[in-house]
C-alpha cells in the first residue's frame, strides 16, 4: 500500500516542502529511514538525523527551518508527533479493513450480523450471536451462543469469547485472550474433595475498551463481570468472576485481580501486582509494579510493597533496608565497645 506525500498532507492537514509525488509503502525511526519510508522529527535531539535519513517523507513541525540541505520531502504540521500518531491511527484502520467471509467458516442459522463483517477462516458464530457494523473478526475466533458484539470491533486471531458474554462498541480484544471462561469457584466436602459451583453469570464489556493478548476475563457466579467503558487491560492479565473494573483504569501485564474486587475509575496499576479478592479499591488509585493489595484502598491513595503501603513511606523505609548491614555493624560495634 502506497500513499504519496501529497495524500498524507491531505490527510494531516500539512503542507508539503519538496516532492509531492513522491512515494511510500512503510514506516521508519528518523535514523533508520530509507527510500520508500516515511517518518517524524519533533524531538530536538534526533534533528542532526533529517539532513543524513534516507527516508523519502519527514513529518516536521510547521517551526522547522533545515540549516543545511536535506533530501527527504518534509510535510510541515502543527504538531509533528500527535500528525504522526494520528496516521499511525489511519493505517492500521486501513490495514484493519477487511471485509467477506472466508472458508471454511461456520455461522450458526441464528447468527447475525450487520455491514461490513469481516470473518476470518476457521471460525466459529454460535446459536443467537448479534454482530453489529464494521466488526472483524479474525481466523481462528470462537463465539459462543448468545454473544452480542456492537459496533466497530476487532476480535484479533485466536480469541475465545464464551457463551452470553455481552460486548460494546469499538472494543478490541487480541490473540489468545479469553472472555468468559469459569470463574474459579469450587467448596470442599467433608472429605477435602472439591466440588465445582456452576458459573451462571456472564461477562459486560462496555465500549472502547482495549483487551490484551493471553488476558482471561472469567464469567461471574451470579450476576456479571464487568469491564466499563474506556479500561485499557495489558497482556496476560487475569481478572477473576464477579470483579468491576472502573471507567478508564488502566492495568500493565501480568496482573491478577481475585473475585469480587471492585476496582475504581482512571486507576492506574502497574505489572504483576496481586490484588486480593472482595474488596473496594477508589477512583484514581496508583499502584506500582509488583505491589500486592489486600485491603480497601480509598480514592487518590499511591501504593508500593507487598503488602502495599504509602509510596513516600515504602521509598524512605526502603532507605533504611538498604543500609540495615550498615546498621547491624554499628550496633554490634557498640555492643563490643560497651
Amino acid at each position: 500500500m502506497k500513499f504519496t506525500a501529497a495524500q498524507i498532507a491531505g490527510i494531516l492537514e500539512g503542507t508539503v516542502v519538496g516532492d509531492p509525488d513522491v512515494e511510500v509503502s512503510k514506516l521508519a525511526k528518523i535514523e533508520e529511514g530509507l527510500p520508500g519510508t516515511l517518518t517524524f522529527l519533533s524531538n530536538p535531539k534526533y534533528t542532526s538525523f533529517i539532513y543524513t535519513t534516507s527516508a523519502s517523507i519527514t513529518i516536521v513541525d510547521n517551526s522547522f527551518e533545515p540549516e543545511n540541505e536535506i533530501a527527504t520531502t518534509l510535510i510541515k504540521v502543527e504538531d509533528a508527533r500527535n500528525a504522526f500518531s494520528k496516521l499511525l491511527e489511519y493505517y492500521n484502520q486501513v490495514k484493519l479493513n477487511k471485509t467477506g467471509i472466508e472458508q471454511p467458516s461456520f455461522i450458526s442459522d441464528s447468527a447475525v450480523y450487520g455491514d461490513n463483517l469481516y470473518l476470518g477462516a476457521f471460525s466459529y458464530l454460535g446459536e443467537n450471536v448479534k454482530l453489529g457494523n464494521n466488526v472483524k473478526i479474525y481466523p481462528n475466533v470462537y463465539i459462543g451462543d448468545n454473544v452480542t458484539i456492537g459496533d466497530n470491533c476487532v476480535v484479533f486471531a485466536g480469541a475465545k469469547i464464551y457463551s452470553e458474554s455481552d460486548i460494546g462498541n469499538t472494543v478490541y480484544i487480541h490473540s489468545g485472550a479469553i472472555v468468559g471462561a469459569d470463574g474459579f469457584g469450587f467448596t470442599p466436602d467433608e472429605n477435602g474433595a472439591y466440588t465445582k459451583v456452576p458459573q451462571t453469570g456472564n461477562v459486560i464489556i462496555e465500549d472502547h475498551v482495549d483487551i490484551g493478548a493471553g488476558t482471561t476475563i472469567d464469567r461471574a457466579t451470579l450476576g456479571s463481570t464487568i469491564i466499563r467503558k474506556g479500561v485499557k487491560l495489558d497482556n496476560q492479565i487475569q481478572i477473576a468472576h464477579n470483579v468491576e473494573i472502573g471507567e478508564h483504569t488502566a492495568i500493565a501485564a501480568q496482573t491478577g485481580v481475585a473475585g469480587s474486587t471492585k476496582i475504581g475509575k482512571h486507576c492506574l496499576i502497574g505489572g504483576q501486582v496481586g490484588i486480593a479478592g472482595h474488596i473496594v479499591i477508589g477512583d484514581r488509585v496508583r499502584v506500582q509494579a509488583q505491589s500486592g493489595i489486600g485491603r480497601n484502598i480509598k480514592d487518590g491513595e499511591v501504593l508500593q510493597g507487598s503488602p502495599a503501603f504509602n509510596y513516600g513511606d515504602w521509598n524512605r523505609s526502603y532507605v533504611h533496608f538498604k543500609n540495615l548491614p550498615k546498621m547491624v555493624d554499628l550496633l554490634n560495634q557498640i555492643e563490643k565497645n560497651n
